[in-house]
């Protein structure tokens, strides 16, 4: 029997650029909260999506959404589009009329919900990729700003030098990370940041992500606003919700996310591979069984053979690699192959994820 705590409301979730759902994952699982709407563009990956979270609404294009129509949400998640600011693409930055720069669709969501936690994902190319920011009444853009929206090497120097203080310097590009960080102190969120790579949490890859995790400043300031919120709070409103964005230990885990639980209590076991792992895998041999141990499930062929086009990337293989549970991505009646693939490979690791937001709130004492 649980106490009175536990019949409590839960957390509420938005999710903008969901996915298959691994950010969604990794906050239901920290701050024991629901997912209750998502919005993904991708209509085959928004199936997968639709599959876990049943009865979850889609609300669709983010640069369509009427944000005074949506319900508030206690956390506002997303990984807005990184190929833009990937090291391995073309490096344009977080500019306007770029996915990346997509961005700004989620700033205006978090001005017009109003929400308590921010958490956002994104790669590693966040320190390094420059941000372009649209000149402000009165501002003059040429000393904000690169010159060319596509930056060459020269940009590129001319970014801060220290990756971890931005924003000290108006004359020189700002980066990625920066501008976003400047935006949500905008937004009146005190954020935390960490860059941390998969193989920390065991899994046999790198694969570095950086993690934001901001909270609310001010509660519901609403003079600050560039929205007028749907609706505010009156005297007294939100008594009955849980204040508490971490639960106590006792309080109940979506059922989702029980897995993860499994997981991050195996990270730290010692393993060592047998001699059948090491002559299938051979220096990855470790690696791989630590991976097993941590995921409770073996590692499958790594790879499809066909001999028109080689060898492909192994969609379960993939999707175990991201600690997910068997079948969460490769149900063969949701997605091609291909679109598994694509599906996974824009996603977020979970145990990832909820690794980096437990190592900020242990770091900082935010909650």
């Amino acid at each position: 029997m649980h106490d009175q705590e536990d019949s409590r409301p839960r957390l509420k979730i938005g999710s903008l650029f969901s996915g298959f759902g691994g950010l969604d994952l990794a906050v239901e699982h920290v701050f024991h909260a629901d997912t209750v709407w998502f919005s993904e563009l991708n209509e085959p990956v928004a199936r997968v999506f639709a599959q876990h979270w049943p009865g979850v609404p889609n609300l669709g294009d983010i640069t369509a959404i009427d944000w005074q129509e949506v319900e508030p949400v206690d956390i506002l998640i997303g990984g807005f589009p990184c190929q833009d600011v990937s090291v391995v693409g073309k490096r344009t930055g977080l500019s306007p009329g770029t996915r990346s720069g997509l961005w700004a669709h989620m700033a205006q969501a978090i001005d017009a919900l109003q929400p308590e936690w921010v958490v956002i994902e994104n790669v590693r190319g966040l320190l390094s990729s420059p941000a372009t920011r649209p000149p402000a009444e009165g501002d003059h853009r040429e000393p904000r700003n690169p010159g060319d929206a596509t930056p060459d090497s020269a940009t590129l120097r001319e970014l801060e030098p220290d990756p971890w203080n931005l924003g000290d310097y108006a004359a020189r590009p700002l980066r990625a990370l920066g501008a976003v960080l400047g935006d949500l102190a905008d937004l009146r969120l005190d954020a935390r940041w960490i860059g941390l790579p998969a193989s920390l949490v065991g899994a046999p890859h790198h694969r570095l992500r950086i993690f934001i995790l901001a909270h609310r400043t001010l509660p519901h300031p609403p003079r600050d606003r560039l929205l007028t919120r749907r609706r505010d709070p009156g005297p007294g409103a939100g008594q009955a919700r849980d204040d508490r964005a971490i639960a106590p230990d006792h309080r109940l885990r979506p059922p989702r996310t029980e897995w993860l639980t499994e997981q991050e209590a195996r990270v730290g076991d010692p393993v060592v591979a047998d001699r059948r792992t090491v002559q299938r895998w051979g220096r990855y041999a470790d690696a791989i069984s630590h991976w097993e141990h941590i995921t409770g499930r073996p590692a499958s062929a790594p790879a499809l053979l066909n001999d028109a086009d080689g060898p492909r990337p192994a969609p379960v293989f993939v999707e175990w690699l991201m600690g997910l549970p068997a079948g969460w991505v490769t149900d063969a009646d949701l997605l091609t192959q291909n679109q598994q693939i694509t599906a996974l490979g824009n996603g977020v690791l979970p145990l990832q994820g909820a690794s980096a937001l437990r190592a900020i709130i242990d770091r900082t004492g935010v909650v």
